[in-house]
């Protein structure tokens, strides 16, 4: 029963914990590294299609964004988060694959002038829809078994729509031991969303410290506060700039721009245009609306049950295309644009800041975290010249950040959920801040709640059954970081993309062959006869290797409606069905093996 740390160790992003336990091996989040990449991260001590399932507490990047990898790499097991991280993760995968695909052609086309060697990205667009495939919902606060000795159940983190903590029982030897994974806590009072729920115990708490050294300070009316930036800003005719994260502070946003002008709190400008620039936004917003039962807070509940939508407004303007992106900066009229990404690292809000700037007359409000080494982190610390699609631009735009905005809980909340709990916790492993801000919070968990804790480094690996360590690692600084910033997912690469995928696939029938000993004579006829043997017969039994049919009893069935393309979103219909035990095939040979 062992748990060790991969990612998000003395960093804020790219979280990643393996664990062995009852048998299995699995993965608590797979998420890429997002800003600089701080320390080395340990790879997955097993190759990825050794790994059993992955659980997810939520659909941000950095905690999914190498999921894509781990399919590349050879995973095909079930990936358990709740729908509405479904539903969202989905989109942000696609998204992300993308993002990559259109960074991968700019600066292959510096290479080439150059005379270098093609970039070759992490993953594919292809291999985000093969893992969006193995998504798996389980509704909040129902307790799920797994496989003998593996129970779980996702509470409320309040972070995100469809965000989760996530309580795990391991059993091993007739010894039960409860793991505790915070996710990101999430703020109180946020515009939509529940706050986050409390847990009541655990034997062992992973739990995250963003801000686990300050305090966000009082929380200013946003409303108001919001509706003077829009004022002055389209007085002085500029454009207010808002980087925003495209799920979950996007659509906060629009909600206290709803109500600014439901009161009319803005004067002169009319019904003034709103832009969200993000085709993810898009349809992130979409999301929110169709998981509204299970994840609104009752203010929104309200509204809607007045037959008002809590997020669109007259004005409002959405950008799907490239085009439509372009015209916003060549349309003269004041206005507000809001665009991803909210650290201002990717994506189309380069161009937005690339367009106003330099101008006197604008304003770019910043609404959330900002991470070391990004451009937005830059700009609220006063500097005067950035570089922008390698062109210096000088800073002549209000720079202004709202205080609290935050979805992450500040110290205070921390301490809070972490004081939840009804008996002292064995130890809590502080995770997810930054180098020393996992060191100040876990003492403060020491000093508020004499709670042993400790903030490990990647590799350190921890013996749940015993409470001790097996190894425990120091950090070692990155020299030169990667450029493709893959993250937390460390694999061994031979530099050519089909190679690996060979050596991907083979590990994966090694793996299959390994789990059937003894039954070889019932599976390799059909592998030497057939090219490929399918996972499934078309219904929602999985075929295993033995060839007898079980049930895969998921709590959330996605089926489509059509054909998936790259870059769509797919028709999703929910299927509930009463099941409180999930029974995975011993063994399924996946349809794409040889």
């Amino acid at each position: 029963m062992r748990l060790t740390f991969l990612g998000a160790t003395h960093e804020v992003t790219g979280s990643c914990y393996y664990l062995e336990a009852a048998g299995k091996k699995f993965l608590v989040d797979c998420g890429m590294e997002q800003g600089p990449n701080i320390y080395e991260n340990k790879p997955i001590p097993v190759p990825a299609s050794q790994l059993d399932f992955v659980l997810i507490t939520h659909a941000h990047i950095d905690h999914t964004g190498n999921l894509p990898l781990l399919y590349a790499h050879g995973f095909r097991g079930p990936i358990y988060m709740t729908p509405a991280t479904v539903a969202l993760s989905d989109i942000m995968l696609r998204d992300s694959a993308h993002i990559q695909l259109a960074e991968a052609e700019w600066r292959n086309r510096k290479n080439r002038r150059a005379g270098k060697e093609d970039y070759v990205t992490p993953y594919t667009m292809e291999d985000a829809l093969g893992v969006i495939r193995l998504l798996e919902g389980i509704p909040y606060h129902q307790r799920v078994t797994l496989s003998d000795g593996i129970q779980i159940r996702f509470l409320d983190a309040g972070h995100l729509l469809g965000s989760a903590s996530i309580e795990l029982w391991l059993t091993e030897d007739g010894v039960t031991k409860k793991l505790l994974f915070s996710g990101d806590i999430g703020n109180i009072h946020q515009p939509l969303i529940n706050d986050p729920e409390y847990p009541e115990s655990a034997d062992y708490v992973i739990m995250e410290s963003t801000y686990g050294d300050r305090s966000h300070g009082p929380k200013p009316d946003y409303v108001p506060e919001l509706a003077k930036i829009i004022q002055e800003t389209l007085d002085r005719g500029g454009n207010l700039v808002i980087p925003s994260f495209a799920v979950g502070r996007t659509q906060e946003m629009l909600y206290f721009i709803r109500e600014i002008k439901a009161e009319h709190l803005v004067h002169g400008h009319g019904e003034f245009p709103v832009y969200v620039d993000s085709p993810l936004a898009v349809e992130a917003t979409n999301i929110f609306r169709d998981h509204q039962k299970e994840c609104y807070d009752s203010d929104a509940a309200a509204l809607l049950a007045q037959g008002i939508n809590p997020i669109l407004f007259p004005g409002l303007k959405l950008s799907i295309t490239s085009d439509e992106s372009k015209a916003i900066n060549f349309n003269e009229t004041p206005k507000v644009i809001i665009s991803a990404s909210g650290m201002c690292d990717a994506g189309r809000i380069k161009h937005h800041l690339k367009h106003n700037l330099w101008r006197q007359e604008s304003t770019v409000l910043f609404v959330g975290y900002q991470a070391v080494g990004t451009l937005g982190r830059a700009l609220i610390g006063g500097a005067k010249e950035v570089k922008l699609f390698q062109e210096e631009v000088h800073v002549n735009a209000h720079i202004i950040q709202f205080p609290g905005m935050s979805g992450h809980a500040d110290q205070e909340g921390l301490l809070k959920w972490a004081g939840s709990l009804q008996a002292k916790p064995d130890r809590v492993f502080v995770t997810h801040g930054e180098d020393k801000v996992t060191e100040i919070f876990a003492e403060k968990l020491w000093d508020e709640f004499r709670y042993p804790a400790m903030a490990p480094f990647s590799g350190t690996v921890f013996d749940l059954k015993e409470n001790e360590f097996i190894e425990k690692t120091v950090g070692i600084p990155i020299q030169k970081e990667s450029a493709a910033n893959a993250g937390t997912l460390r694999t061994r690469s031979s530099g050519n993309a089909v190679f690996d995928r060979l050596v991907a696939a083979g590990q994966r029938l090694l793996t299959v062959i390994t789990r059937n000993k003894g039954g070889a004579t019932k599976i390799f006829p059909n592998l030497l006869t057939r090219s490929t043997v399918s996972a499934t017969n078309g219904t929602d039994k999985t075929v295993s290797a033995t060839g007898r049919k079980k049930d895969r009893a998921i709590i959330y069935r996605r089926k489509s409606g059509r054909k998936q393309a790259a870059g769509r979103l797919c028709c999703i219909r929910k299927e509930k069905t009463e099941v409180h035990k999930l029974q995975n095939p011993r063994v399924s040979i996946p349809g794409d093996l040889l």
